[in-house]
């Protein structure tokens, strides 16, 4: 007891010294503290939460919402649409975001305002994931629960891997569908975070050619011939459900419209690679492959 009541106080005494740490972009930036963090990415909260600093948190973006709790935190708007004041109005001491983050005026403006900015990597990727982890991990003084995290990632990958050598069948294509209502409807493609979820789930991405998202059309729809349509849960509620879903343009001459085979699964499970990226393409992979008809998937 004694060793780890000494072992905590050296802990929080190493976090009440200013430290440095490289971002994302290679920037060297000063922590002065981690008492008061606003998160700017959805995916960045989540890792902050599962490396037990939530407790630290005070303020997210629109994209934050899992785990459940952070809906209690107040909210600075959405990522790409940020303004300074809303942020500094928190007084953190501590904000993390994307790489990309918009507009990108509204990092020079909060450390111009003396507030430690610390971003981190944007890539759709496993390897993307595990950098991100390690940056959110260093910025708030907890990098061996960051490795840990990053294990545990690499754990779920492996079980990935088997699930598919045990049920090895011909590859599916799947087209996944971005969806806010009937009159906005993307088919999107290489780049976008969703279709690299699938790839890894051991989907074919149908819609070849076709760069993230662009508009969707009937003549995409048919022409990708998925066997598999993955969407979002919100999306697909935004259109009037599975019914709704069939109902938009060419989506009924598909093979995965005939046999009605839709995926619908929580927008930031499947929409962002972080920590559970293992997990969200294994369900994936079980629902294409192992299950029939329209499955709709939890976190």
């Amino acid at each position: 007891m004694k060793k780890l009541a000494v072992l905590a106080w050296v802990f929080l005494a190493a976090l009440a010294q200013p430290y440095r740490v490289v971002d994302a972009t290679g920037k060297a930036v000063e922590v002065p503290s981690i008492n008061r963090i606003v998160s700017l990415d959805g995916i960045t909260t989540e890792i902050l939460f599962a490396l037990g600093v939530g407790d630290k948190v005070v303020g997210r973006d629109d994209s934050s919402y899992y785990p459940p709790q952070v809906l209690r935190l107040p909210s600075v708007g959405y990522q790409f649409r940020l303004s300074a004041e809303g942020i500094l109005s928190l007084k953190p001491t501590l904000v993390i975001g994307r790489e990309d983050v918009r507009p990108p005026q509204v990092v020079d403006q909060l450390r111009q305002a003396g507030v430690a900015v610390v971003l981190v990597p944007a890539e759709p990727s496993v390897e993307g994931a595990k950098a991100k982890i390690r940056v959110v991990a260093q910025a708030v003084g907890q990098p061996e629960r960051g490795e840990a995290l990053v294990r545990a990632l690499e754990r779920d990958l492996l079980a990935l891997r088997a699930h598919q050598a045990q049920h090895r069948s011909q590859k599916l294509r799947g087209l996944f569908l971005y969806l806010r209502g009937p009159g906005t409807t993307y088919v999107c493609g290489e780049g976008s975070t969703p279709v690299g979820v699938m790839k890894l789930a051991g989907l074919e991405n149908a819609a070849q050619g076709i760069r993230e998202c662009q508009p969707m059309t009937a003549e995409s729809v048919v022409a990708a011939r998925p066997d598999v349509i993955v969407v979002f849960k919100k999306g697909l509620e935004s259109v009037g459900g599975l019914e709704g879903l069939l109902k938009l343009p060419g989506v009924a001459q598909t093979p995965a419209g005939q046999k009605r085979r839709v995926v619908a699964m929580d927008d930031l499970y499947l929409g962002s690679f972080g920590p559970r990226a293992g997990r969200a393409a294994l369900d994936l992979f079980r629902a294409a492959y192992l299950m029939e008809g329209f499955v709709e998937v939890g976190p």
